[in-house]
């Protein structure tokens, strides 16, 4: 019985490993071309309805209030959409000697370029007590940032501008993202007290549409007999992860508690989340736009797969001990760094 609560309390995890399973018995259902018409349903109205429901649950007032504190805003997107990316690449280039699938090694690369998500960071800045103003702001800022920024990164590091179609990509990602995204928003205004009074379910709304997504990506990787996935390269990346996270957040730590740095304990834990924390439902659209109709796309969303579900297991198991020393640090008393 309390197997099946916790099935559905993590319902999207087990919702991934369904679609990614349903993709291997039968990948001919979800392929270009197949019943479902992938090319047209996920490319464009699975993709729109994300960004549209994103839109639509932006609160834009909430992101005017939090305008003020410039330094801690510019800190979390420098490091988040320019630091974080460019450490990866250079990380990349020590990895490439080695023997790990290097499709797994470019989705590394594409996790970097990711934009930070609207929801855990905030969820568990929230948790700890930290300041929320300033992860929603961030996390939806950079949402709006990582639209124009994160296309422009992944053609950085891994497209050369022969062989991706710059303008198409832009064009699509024009029509699909920042359109819906802004009809979202101007629907919220005149529809806002009643979003306000019955909560619809955002998340649940994005996240099925995206085990949409997960689910025709994964059935055009098994209709390809080429691909090749060792599972030593998916426990070497699997590492990788945890480490990167855990090595980021100690790092963000330790910069944002310096005693000149200028910012409070609450700042420091929307900082820790909001720096490091990537987000899977923006993230896998724009890898299916960037990326159309690549042979290897689902071996580059794989670390980024990984990484969502590892931010939000790490995140919470370092909520009490974040808290703690937040507490600790607030009535004044001098504890020791928690080893994150």
């Amino acid at each position: 019985m309390r197997l099946l609560e916790r099935a559905r309390k993590e319902w999207f995890m087990v919702g991934i490993v369904v679609a990614i399973g349903a993709a291997k018995l039968e990948p001919s259902v979800g392929v270009n071309g197949g019943p479902l018409k992938p090319e047209i349903t996920v490319s464009y109205i699975a993709v729109a309805t994300i960004f549209f429901n994103s839109g639509l649950s932006l609160k834009t007032e909430e992101l005017t209030s939090a305008l003020v504190h410039l330094k801690l805003h510019l800190f979390i997107q420098i490091f988040t959409l320019a630091f974080f990316p460019a450490t990866i690449w250079l990380f990349l280039q020590l990895l490439s000697v080695t023997s790990i699938n290097e499709w797994l090694l470019k989705g590394l690369q594409t996790v970097g370029c990711m934009p930070p998500p609207v929801s855990s960071a905030v969820i568990l800045t929230k948790a700890v007590g930290g300041n929320e103003a300033a992860a929603i702001f961030n996390s939806a800022f950079g949402s709006f940032l990582g639209i124009v920024v994160t296309p422009v990164l992944l053609l950085l590091f891994l497209g050369s501008s022969s062989s991706v179609p710059f303008t198409s990509i832009f064009s699509q990602l024009f029509m699909t993202v920042v359109v819906p995204l802004v009809i979202g928003q101007i629907v919220r205004r005149y529809i806002k007290d009643w979003l306000e009074r019955k909560k619809p379910p955002f998340g649940v709304v994005s996240s099925s549409v995206l085990l949409m997504i997960i689910y025709t990506t994964f059935c055009d990787t098994f209709s390809n007999p080429n691909i090749d996935l060792d599972k030593l390269s998916l426990i070497l990346i699997l590492f990788i992860i945890v480490s990167v996270q855990l090595s980021f957040m100690l790092l963000t730590f330790i910069f944002s508690t310096r005693n000149n740095s200028g910012f409070t304990p609450a700042d420091t834990v929307a900082i820790i989340f909001c720096s490091t924390h990537k987000s899977l439902t923006l993230g896998i659209p724009m890898l299916k736009i960037v990326f159309a109709g690549h042979e290897h796309l689902s071996l580059i969303s794989v670390p980024l797969l990984i990484y969502h579900p590892a931010q939000i297991l790490l995140g919470s198991v370092l909520v009490p001990t974040i808290k703690s020393w937040m507490v600790s640090r607030q009535k004044g008393v001098k504890l020791t760094r928690p080893t994150v």
